[in-house]
């Protein structure tokens, strides 16, 4: 069987081969509580197994008084000691936040006026990527998915940097701000180059303008007329600010401070924590809510009846409706109870936005859907906590309005969570911890050692062989067929050639 020709088809033999792994690869759930794993983590009451120690940011959906009892709280998020809510609203409309933040979370401190206009100019100069990147790396073999182009460019990177494996503290922010810098546009023109190659769209490439935001040269880069409105880039803003860093223990995050402790280049940590924020369960929420929404239109005929909207949201967590899976997206957080500070924070700029694109009934209907869904989700299932509106409630419904293509939903995450990725790097690297390796306990019953010529062959054995001789077969009779039509099909041009040459 010749391998390039069957590079993306499941076999029968990796079926059968399958079978096996999940024969000896399935542990009993029951066994995770007998010797007390704390699977992802976290027990049941939602508390983290503490693994480090971090001065980036912190994260809160309990507190404890002063009697040492414990109770849920509106979430928190701070950065760098700062809460979250008050550098939004002490930035008020002075320009775009995301850059302040940034320097917030890299250096530990709020830039001064100077400080700042020094910072935006550095991340404008590195802006550039390499000569000819984008015909010979973005181009060259697009991916249907922008976060393994994104994370395909950020290890060629590696290719151009004379100081690739150097983790000096300076060299290694050097990096960082390259790749925050870099990453709207390797998103963003790695967008452009699908569309044109899969869908046949017309292709163009804007360079960034060094004194756009991130948000506005997102917007200008992306739009084939280069246009958007103050609030469409404050909107985004807020979407890149809220979404920058969010506690070491978020599973990217953790990623980079593991992938880090190791010891290895910036581009393989960075291009790990893309691998984790590509899953599902971490970066996509939001695409998966803004579909879920799309159904609940279609099949609730009055946005404004409660009765109506909370018996379908009960289908869909009954998994009759929807897809199934029982889920509504977007509500309930890991940490967070009561409230999600990033949510709070967000939704009242999709407000505007909804205003301004004539969409505020569809506002109002996430609204209602916000305030059902925790009411019948501790009505339907068991809970150790109060849950609440996720910031992915609100974020796919602003990329929505924003006219931001799904396909660069979790790479705009990325662009915004580099931030945090790089501050962490740079602290596990100065802090110099050990290789982090944490513990498995081992369960599998201890086996002799059997020789070969000892082992059972099956009957499934024998089957499988003479299935796979059959088609070895079949391949080699369709092979000297195929090669009998060429012969007959070259002794045929050589005959109407020798008439003519006649």
């Amino acid at each position: 069987m010749n391998f390039s020709d069957t590079y993306s088809i499941v076999t029968d033999q990796i079926t059968d081969l399958s079978k096996l792994t999940l024969e000896h690869s399935t542990i009993d759930p029951n066994l995770y509580a007998k010797y007390d794993v704390k699977r992802g983590l976290r027990d049941l009451d939602g508390h983290g197994v503490l693994t480090g120690l971090t001065e980036i940011s912190e994260i809160w959906g309990r507190q404890t008084d002063e009697n040492g009892v414990e109770h849920e709280v509106d979430g928190i998020l701070r950065y760098r000691g700062y809460d979250i809510q008050d550098l939004i609203a002490g930035h008020g409309d002075k320009g775009f936040a995301f850059e302040e933040i940034v320097y917030l979370l890299l250096f530990g401190e709020l830039p001064n006026e100077m400080q700042y206009d020094e910072f935006k100019e550095i991340l404008a100069g590195y802006r550039a990527l390499p000569t000819n990147f984008v015909r010979d790396i973005i181009m060259k073999a697009p991916s249907r998915d922008m976060m393994n182009t994104l994370a395909r460019s950020v290890l060629t990177l590696y290719s151009y940097d004379h100081r690739d494996d150097d983790t000096s503290i300076d060299n290694v922010l050097r990096q960082c701000l390259e790749l925050i810098a870099l990453f709207p546009q390797l998103a963003v023109y790695g967008y452009q180059t699908y569309k044109y190659y899969h869908d046949g769209d017309s292709f163009f490439i804007h360079a960034p303008r060094p004194e756009l935001s991130a948000a506005e040269n997102i917007l200008h880069m992306l739009r084939a007329d280069s246009s958007f409105t103050k609030t469409e880039a404050r909107v985004l803003d807020m979407s890149l600010v809220l979404h920058a860093e969010h506690g070491g223990g978020n599973n990217s995050t953790f990623t980079t401070h593991v992938v880090t402790s190791s010891g290895t280049d910036t581009y393989s940590a960075i291009a790990a924590a893309l691998g984790s924020l590509k899953g599902p369960k971490h970066g996509g929420a939001n695409i998966k809510n803004v579909h879920m929404f799309e159904d609940i239109k279609a099949h609730v005929k009055d946005w404004t009846d409660d009765e109506e909207i909370k018996a379908y949201l009960e289908k869909i967590l009954e998994g009759e409706a929807f897809d199934g899976a029982g889920l509504i997206y977007g509500v309930g957080h890991a940490v967070y109870t009561k409230s999600d500070p990033r949510a709070q924070m967000l939704k009242e700029s999709v407000k505007q936005l909804a205003e301004e694109k004539g969409l505020i009934d569809e506002y109002e209907l996430r609204e209602r859907v916000a305030h059902l869904a925790p009411v019948i989700i501790a009505g339907k299932r068991k809970m150790y906590k109060d849950i609440c509106a996720n910031i992915d409630f609100y974020s796919g419904f602003a990329y929505q309005m924003l006219g931001l293509p799904e396909e660069l939903y979790t790479p705009l995450f990325a662009c915004a969570r580099i931030a945090g990725w790089s501050a962490h790097r740079l602290e596990e690297i100065i802090n110099s911890g050990k290789i982090i390796r944490p513990a498995y306990m081992n369960i599998c019953d201890r086996q002799d050692y059997i020789p070969m010529e000892e082992r059972e062959i099956t009957e499934e054995d024998l089957r499988r062989k003479a299935k796979k001789e059959r088609i070895e077969r079949i391949e080699e009779l369709e092979a000297i067929r195929d090669k009998k039509r060429m012969i007959i099909r070259n002794r045929v041009k050589e005959k109407i050639k020798d008439k003519y040459d006649k």
